[in-house]
């Protein structure tokens, strides 16, 4: 009897231990829930601020014709500088030339022609990247103010090509009469 006694005696504070301890799990639980509630409320909450903070971002980029206007400006004062053999100059700005080329296709990387086919205009960059743009920087490098001026023809003739497959056909290019400002000396230094 003492044997089962004890043994009854240890069954029943194994239970009452296990009740003491069950409120108290059943608050760490609720606890546990509540974390995970204010967790999913913390994280709602942050992704509707990152929402609204790159809403406000998108709102203050600049659109894609004011990259095309800086590479306008850029492109016009290469062709000033090379002619007046200036090539620290030109490779400035052919430099320029392509990063807001770069610039403006990231801003918008893929147009719809009237069609409303996509039209990945990274492609069409990368390409004239490599072939016509490239030939007016080896111009610069060569300083050869004959290749220079076919390159940047060529150059023309690409550029016009991606408005034309953007569908806008009215964005015509030509040799530029005259600078875009008229602060900058384009002689070569003395």
């Amino acid at each position: 009897m003492t044997r089962s006694f004890a043994g009854l005696l240890s069954a029943v504070s194994v239970i009452v231990v296990l009740l003491m301890s069950l409120p108290r799990a059943q608050t760490m639980a609720q606890s546990d829930t509540s974390a995970a509630g204010a967790k999913k409320t913390d994280i709602a909450a942050e992704v509707a601020a990152l929402r609204a903070e790159m809403d406000r971002l998108k709102a203050t980029v600049p659109d894609q014709s004011h990259a095309m206007m800086d590479v306008a400006y850029h492109f016009g004062n290469l062709w000033f500088a090379a002619q007046k053999t200036n090539w620290p100059l030109a490779e400035f700005y052919w430099s320029e030339t392509r990063s807001h080329l770069r610039w403006a296709v990231r801003i918008i990387p893929i147009r719809k022609d009237p069609q409303g086919n996509e039209i990945r205009l990274a492609d069409i960059l990368d390409s004239i990247d490599n072939t016509s743009l490239q030939r007016v920087g080896d111009a610069i490098k060569a300083k050869d103010t004959v290749q220079f001026t076919d390159a940047y023809k060529q150059m023309l003739d690409s550029c016009y090509a991606c408005h034309l497959a953007a569908g806008k056909p009215y964005l015509r290019l030509k040799i530029p009469q005259h600078p875009e400002v008229a602060i900058i000396k384009f002689e070569p230094e003395p």
